[in-house]
């Protein structure tokens, strides 16, 4: 009942996105303008494609002679999608990190992650994996992102763990948690928006 109510669903369709979480990325973007022409992308947890529809409509799909920009992984399977190349995999897994690594040698702009491991209901334990979740993310961020660049990832139960979150500070010019409003009101999941990345750490602006 809930989805048949849902404005988000009604809109998905009748645009053309493969999910409703398309206009989660749609109102950050709005928010925070890191989608522009000419990035390169790295998308975690990326099934069904929902986020990477955006993606190709902003930033225009792949041209003659040049390698694609964006690459979508996630463990489950994705239906193709022109402008993407897409890569089945658990990010979590050792081998992950390289085979991202080895599509785009030259770096990313922006890696965003949507991933959320499978919840058990106990709350500590469903926030230790999405901790862990997180803090894997924002590892390979550091090591892909290019000056400059900008780190999004989804969090839950109250934002991003202080210690993670005082690293970001150092390492980003800008770093907000935003809850945009396709997200529903039940859910605790917030993104964490990080911009301005510089390798060798700087003075953040404050959370927000």
């Amino acid at each position: 009942q809930r989805q048949l109510n849902d404005p988000y669903v009604a809109a998905a369709k009748k645009d053309g996105y493969r999910s409703r979480a398309a206009y989660k990325l749609i109102e950050l973007n709005e928010r925070c303008q890191f989608l522009k022409p000419g990035k390169k992308v790295i998308e975690l947890g990326a099934a069904p494609g929902g986020w990477s529809q955006v993606i190709v409509d902003i930033l225009g799909r792949k041209r003659s002679g040049v390698k694609n920009s964006i690459i979508a992984m996630d463990i489950l399977e994705m239906d193709p999608l022109p402008g993407v190349e897409i890569l089945t995999f658990d990010f979590m897994a050792d081998d992950a990190p390289n085979q991202l690594k080895s599509k785009l040698p030259e770096g990313a702009d922006l890696v965003l992650s949507d991933m959320a491991p499978p919840l058990t209901g106990h709350s500590q334990t469903d926030h230790l994996r999405i901790i862990s979740i997180v803090e894997a993310a924002y590892n390979f961020a550091g090591q892909v992102l290019n000056e400059d660049g900008c780190f999004i990832a989804k969090v839950l139960q109250g934002g991003t763990e202080q210690k993670l979150l005082g690293e970001m500070k150092r390492r980003f010019r800008s770093v907000k948690h935003i809850k945009p409003p396709a997200s529903r009101t039940e859910s605790s999941e917030v993104y964490v928006v990080a911009q301005g990345f510089h390798e060798s750490g700087l003075t953040a602006i404050q959370d927000s």
